[in-house]
């Protein structure tokens, strides 16, 4: 069977030691760490579990904030992840702790240090990590939280609040949060890492609005896009303190009056304008947190180093699509975890798993030769076992006259036949640059006299797919033509 394309290329993420280091760096975990350090038996917290307004003041001081408001706001922000966590638990006040009359919001419980905090110092990386993706789940939560200007209208008579008059949808909320975060990733990870520079909001938020098929974008899909920015902006304010992006806030000299939003056609400025609009980036923490968060949800989100420890067969199939750079650096990881296995040993493996007559085999050849070829010239043994075998006899010469050996056999004809039917086949299913092809498949016809009035008699199941392409993409008309009647005669053959 052919390998699946994965739906996103392969992130190159930093060790987990690095990232652990990251996490623990992050603004808001280390001011979360330094309040559950700071929480004592006299500490006191609602029924919510949130630090009582009483001891806030206190906790701002510890932080080196002010004992204001906005000091306030972020120490309770702080001790919310430092529970959320488990940094610290919460015990409820026991039955019969409400003094009379008082109401059971008004309760106050006690805290104790959790099991967690101990973990950041004594724990692996991945215990680090694991607490930290806790922590990223609850901001998340909170990003995707209702805005409420106008609380007190929510609140009724009876002192219920109406959450329909919200007209907030929490799955709806961290969907849009979710693909917006998901964007941002792919983009980091375009060109082969080459897009990881910051993003402007008003592309990412365009991104979510603005339809494919949309030539000039309505007032409508404006106001939208407009409308989403100042949400993000909110939303990656709240985030980066968890240390997933580097986030320029939008300018707040650019804000409207209150009640109304940013210019949304600020998405067609140049881009010194774009700038003041809010730019976005990923951390590598930021790359290693949301794609957790997408495979917990199911999605094919692939690392390089993935298959370290698999085998040779899982190797070949799993980086069939992968981008040059990533193939590489995967297979050296996999030789790499085989050093004591012996290189032998090593390319006897990946040549086995190489053979095939399925759809994805000659992808797999392809990548067994790059493999071979990282492997060094201890793989000799392995290679030269298999110069007599019809589908690995050609890519063995090729590597044995690369690495200058002696005594190299010549293919029989109907060897190099099969064996330019082959990599033109692999090229193909690899959707490689149209010039590169263009110049694979002239250059290996011109190779040998006659090439077409031979070709199609190969014995391989891409021989008609082959010389199909070759007459779309030779030069050449005559030996376009020529290649269209030898897929005709192979088809014939096949009695297909």
């Amino acid at each position: 069977m052919s390998a699946e394309r994965p739906i996103l290329p392969p992130v190159r993420l930093p060790s987990e030691g690095e990232l652990a280091r990251d996490a623990l760096a992050a603004p808001l975990f280390v001011r979360a760490v330094k309040l559950a350090r700071w929480a004592g038996p006299d500490t006191r917290v609602g029924a919510g579990g949130e630090l009582v307004e009483a001891h806030l003041p206190a906790a701002a001081e510890h932080l080196g904030l002010p004992a204001d408001e906005e000091g306030a706001a972020y120490a309770s922000e702080a001790w919310r992840l430092a529970v959320d966590t488990g940094l610290l638990d919460v015990t409820d006040p026991e039955e019969g702790e409400l003094p009379d009359g008082a109401e059971e919001s008004e309760a106050e419980g006690t805290v104790t240090v959790g099991e967690n905090l101990a973990l950041l110092t004594s724990g692996s990386p991945q215990d680090v990590l694991s607490i930290w993706l806790d922590g990223l789940e609850a901001v998340h939560a909170d990003a995707t939280a209702p805005v409420l200007d106008d609380f007190a209208d929510l609140v009724g008579e009876d002192g219920s609040i109406d959450f329909d008059a919200l007209d907030w949808d929490p799955e709806a909320e961290a969907e849009f949060l979710d693909g917006v975060l998901g964007n941002l990733y792919l983009l980091t990870l375009a060109d082969n890492g080459a897009g990881d520079g910051p993003v402007p909001l008003p592309a990412l938020a365009a991104s979510m609005i603005v339809p494919d098929d949309m030539g000039e974008p309505t007032d409508d899909i404006l106001e939208q896009v407009s409308e989403a920015m100042m949400r993000l902006d909110d939303q990656f304010r709240l985030l980066e303190p968890i240390g997933i992006v580097a986030y320029q806030p939008v300018d707040e000299a650019l804000m409207a009056e209150e009640g109304e939003t940013a210019d949304a056609s600020a998405a067609g400025a140049d881009e010194e304008d774009v700038t003041r609009y809010g730019m976005v980036k990923l951390t590598p923490l930021g790359l290693y947190g949301i794609r957790a968060r997408m495979l917990e949800a199911g999605v094919d989100a692939p690392a390089v180093g993935d298959l370290a420890d698999k085998g040779a067969d899982a190797l070949l199939d799993g980086i069939a699509y992968y981008p040059e750079a990533a193939a590489r650096a995967e297979i050296q990881l996999w030789l790499a975890g085989r050093g004591s296995q012996g290189a032998v040993a090593a390319a006897a493996e990946l040549l086995a798993a190489a053979r095939g007559t399925d759809e994805g085999a000659p992808l797999r050849r392809l990548h067994c030769q790059q493999a071979l070829a990282l492997a060094g010239e201890e793989a000799e043994p392995a290679v030269r076992a298999v110069l007599g075998d019809q589908e690995l006899g050609g890519l063995a010469r090729v590597w044995l006259a690369e690495h200058g050996a002696a005594d190299v056999p010549p293919p029989p004809e109907t060897m190099i036949f099969w064996l330019a039917i082959d990599t033109i086949a692999a090229q193909l299913d690899a959707d490689g640059e149209l010039d590169e092809l263009q110049g694979l498949v002239e250059g290996l016809s011109a190779q040998h006299s006659g090439f077409f009035d031979e070709v199609w008699r190969v014995d391989h199941p891409a021989t008609a797919d082959v010389l199909e392409a070759m007459g779309r993409l030779h030069s050449d008309k005559k030996a376009a033509k020529d290649a269209r009647k030898a897929a005709f005669k192979a088809r014939s053959r096949a009695g297909g």
